[in-house]
């Protein structure tokens, strides 16, 4: 295809998308952006080619125009068991060593699939974990899959795969974790889907590491045929922010063709039989700026106070209060004892000195559970709880790092503490109809995943939320509807598993 627009257009929009996106697109790829864009005019709502380009290079992106850009602009090449001499190193030598070390430390095995597209590396990740987690004990990890393309995303979720998809798998992994489909297709069984959360993340301009969005103290990162698509000084800067969200001594994999010291300096490049990984390795100086770091005051200025949304959804406004939302049985969930004495029009922290102790603490409590120290992090929080107790932000803080920590009853019990203190914060409630949903309490689960979609209902699609460093209120509404779909219907109620840390 012949290019047919001016070259100032076209590289302006080429350097659009590297910007906001991540995406590469030089002089010799214009002719495929500008077929790409013609294929996404009719989504963006412009009669042609050029009228798209234009209104993209007219304001700043919207969330939804990157979603419809990620559609048509991204590719969606994979399948199961990709790059196998890779994949045999991690099952045979990486994997182990990182079960034992997580057994040693009394944590959960933390893996991320960065770019998962539509789902097959991290389930071929599930797959091998649940082979090793069969000889060495019960189910300690959790893998995190993350895509800027939403149908994408909705495809992985769903888990149904054609035949080109299995074109490098042995035939006995379909045997014995799929359930073939009477239209051809082949459905990956529950009990693997189960194993992965899938979530939206722009590698190119969202937060990570996060705390709050379960982005960080990662002890491998899976980033596989993704950065090829990026340019050099993207790639750099995704690495830098990788090394940030791994713990020391975890592992960052990229394809073979995207092997470069250039691209990552800060990692130590390892030689296996076959392949070659990453890993990050403290020195002392990096340590020691660390250190200096912390202690100099730079931390990132995140404040722990609650925002609420500044404006509702047309028709939505005052359709609920807190006193509207479903309540939770007393006798389901772990007693809150400490503040239920406490009325909520209790005197706050205001005076200026008070008030910077306490963020300085949430603070450092984010920096230690950003660098996988997430017993520092704890007591960090709980320093700042000391410090005010009515600051509901603090206690969801506390209850992530909980989690991550396994002591599940104590998470969801700062979840209530913080649900007391705030019934409004969506996040809360999306967090402990989660761990109700991962521990059998169906109806408790639905009970709070119904708060989180009432409460949502009253944000603009495209409004980020309090605490989330990112998540918009369009997109957790997506993934709820999905979980309650593909989880809560075939959940018995009546089987639930017992709760201790």
């Amino acid at each position: 295809m012949q290019i047919t627009f001016p070259h100032l257009l076209l590289s302006q929009l080429s350097a659009l998308l590297e910007m906001k996106m991540g995406l590469y697109y030089p002089e010799k790829r214009w002719d495929d952006l500008e077929r790409r864009i013609a294929s996404a005019a009719q989504e963006l709502g412009v009669r042609d080619t050029e009228s798209g380009i234009l209104q993209l290079l007219s304001s700043a992106l919207t969330r939804r125009q990157i979603e419809i850009l990620a559609r048509h602009l991204t590719v969606g090449e994979t399948y199961f068991f990709r790059e196998q001499r890779g994949l045999d190193v991690l099952e045979g030598r990486i994997f182990p060593e990182l079960m034992r070390m997580c057994k040693r430390g009394n944590r959960k095995l933390r893996i991320w699939s960065a770019g998962c597209c539509t789902g097959e590396e991290p389930y071929t990740i599930a797959m091998l974990l649940d082979r090793l987690f069969q000889h060495d004990g019960e189910w300690n990890a959790t893998i995190l899959a993350t895509d800027i393309n939403p149908a994408f995303l909705d495809r992985a979720a769903e888990g149904l795969y054609s035949e080109w998809s299995f074109r490098a798998t042995p035939d006995w992994i379909k045997e014995r974790y799929f359930k073939r489909k009477k239209n051809g297709l082949f459905e990956i069984l529950p009990h693997i889907r189960k194993r992965v959360t899938f979530s939206y993340l722009n590698l190119a301009e969202d937060v990570y590491p996060s705390v709050a969005s379960n982005r960080s103290a990662m002890d491998i990162i899976f980033c596989r045929n993704v950065l090829m698509y990026f340019s050099p000084e993207g790639v750099r800067r995704i690495g830098q922010n990788f090394h940030r969200s791994l713990v020391n001594n975890g592992w960052l994999v990229v394809s073979p063709v995207e092997m470069s010291d250039d691209f990552f300096p800060q990692f130590k490049s390892t030689a296996f039989p076959g392949a070659f990984l990453y890993r990050k390795v403290e020195s002392p100086e990096s340590r020691r700026n660390m250190v200096e770091y912390r202690l100099s005051g730079a931390l990132p200025n995140i404040s722990c106070r609650v925002q609420k949304p500044l404006t509702q959804t047309p028709g939505v406004q005052g359709r609920f209060t807190s006193s509207t939302l479903k309540r939770s049985a007393a006798a389901e969930l772990p007693v809150v004892t400490d503040l239920v004495e406490q009325p909520l029009t209790a005197h706050r922290v205001t005076d200026q000195p008070e008030r910077e102790k306490f963020e300085v603490l949430c603070q450092s409590a984010r920096f230690h559970a950003n660098r996988g120290d997430l017993t520092k992090a704890a007591r960090r929080c709980e320093e700042a709880i000391a410090a005010n107790k009515l600051e509901p932000a603090a206690y969801y803080l506390l209850a992530t790092i909980q989690q991550e920590l396994g002591q599940v009853k104590d998470a969801m019990q700062s979840l209530m503490r913080t649900l007391y203190l705030d019934p409004d914060l969506v996040l809360a409630h999306f967090a402990l109809g989660n761990l109700c949903l991962s521990h059998g309490k169906s109806r408790e689960a639905e009970r709070h995943l119904d708060n989180a979609l009432l409460l949502l209902a009253s944000y603009p699609s495209h409004a980020i939320l309090p605490e989330s460093e990112g998540l918009i209120a369009g997109r957790l509404t997506q993934v709820i509807t999905s979980m309650r779909a593909s989880k809560l219907a075939g959940l018995p109620g009546n089987k639930e598993k017992s709760i201790d840390n």
